[in-house]
């Protein structure tokens, strides 16, 4: 029989999944290998027509398409977070079921390519007996154990030319632009995008922020004659003693919906400045399109390198990037927390020396 593997995306979409999947294909199939895609996320492994077999020849269209061709959920019995990023066991009764699907597809190994909520489902379907390799994908940049994520160069490439286009619309009213991007729990995108795009304020989830504070930086603008501030907040920023700002409600195994917190600022400014203030939500228009160059490469990586471990049956690895190389480290060191901003970071510390305000 021909080796069989399977491939998977979970959690939400992102530049580059494709990227990989074609990677994982070429890889395999240059191996003798089939690659069988699993439709719709890990609920795929519970219904066994939502498969497709993909084709080594119908490979070179992905490298630049973004979304999945795969589709994907981060929502279902398969759901591994909830809240506000707590851990939730997957029921075995399902875990089990998961299993005799993936020895009913005739499969070797899975890779799962995801972030940190599809890694803790797959660590967990690796406990129940299915070997599995990770990939890294989270446009937060928020995984442990890994340099960087794909999808995360791509975001910071969209909000960066973003807040280019919000500044010269800020200059030319005289306003205060808020502009709020990703980043639930880490600032990553808000930092590297605040500070390429020329921000003045730049809010993030691991500092927070007053009021007081940033109404200073607009202020002490306006003392000097620039009568615009550029305003960056991540969707996960809290004022000191507040908790997140949410968009209606979640059920009890979803993940909290961010959202809100950009309007909230700029309100605020509004209110106590007298400056005309906008924001703009980048929202999901920072997962779409096509991966940059850098990330296209990454994914490509990460691919032929998910069926590398394959090959050596490192089952319960994942994928990393250590700059130069593509290594790999169990899935267990990368879940359970998050990689966040440290305060005292050189990214940061190059903000402050240009004069950049983080609210606090």
């Amino acid at each position: 029989m021909t080796t069989r593997i399977g491939i998977l995306t979970g959690g939400g979409d992102c530049p580059g999944l494709n990227a990989v999947i074609r990677a994982v294909v070429k890889s395999a199939a240059k191996r003798g290998w089939e690659t069988l895609g699993i439709l719709g996320g890990f609920e795929g492994l519970l219904q066994l027509t939502n498969t497709r077999v993909l084709d080594y020849h119908q490979m070179d269209g992905l490298l630049y398409l973004g979304g999945t061709v795969l589709g994907t959920s981060n929502k279902g019995r398969f759901s591994g977070k909830a809240g506000h990023g707590e851990t939730r066991q997957i029921d075995p009764a399902v875990l089990a079921e998961a299993r005799a699907g993936f020895e009913s597809l005739g499969l070797r190994a899975l890779v799962v390519v995801g972030g940190d909520g599809s890694l803790t489902i797959a660590q967990q379907c690796f406990e129940a007996g299915i070997p599995v390799i990770g990939v890294p994908k989270t446009i937060d940049n928020d995984i442990e154990g890994t340099v960087v994520t794909f999808g995360f160069d791509s975001a910071v490439a969209f909000a960066t030319d973003a807040l280019d286009r919000l500044r010269t619309t800020a200059q030319s009213h005289e306003r205060v632009m808020v502009g709020e991007v990703m980043g639930r729990y880490a600032g990553w995108i808000a930092a590297h995008a605040g500070i390429a795009g020329g921000a003045d304020v730049i809010l993030i989830p691991e500092i927070p922020f007053s009021f007081d504070s940033v109404c200073r930086v607009v202020t002490e603008r306006e003392a000097q004659g620039k009568h615009f501030t550029l305003v960056v907040v991540a969707e996960g920023a809290r004022e000191a003693g507040r908790d997140f700002v949410t968009v209606g409600e979640t059920g009890a195994i979803r993940e909290a919906r961010l959202g809100g917190i950009g309007a909230v600022v700029a309100s605020e400014i509004g209110k106590r400045t007298g400056k005309e203030t906008r924001v703009c939500v980048l929202g999901h228009l920072q997962r779409g399109g096509s991966p940059t160059t850098f990330d296209r490469l990454l994914c490509t990586r990460f691919g032929a390198g998910a069926v590398r471990l394959i090959a050596e049956e490192k089952y319960g690895y994942m994928v990393a990037h250590r700059p130069p190389d593509t290594d790999a480290i169990l899935i267990t060191e990368a879940i359970g927390r998050l990689r966040t901003v440290p305060p005292d970071c050189d990214i940061l510390r190059t903000g402050r020396a240009l004069g950049i305000g983080f609210g606090d």
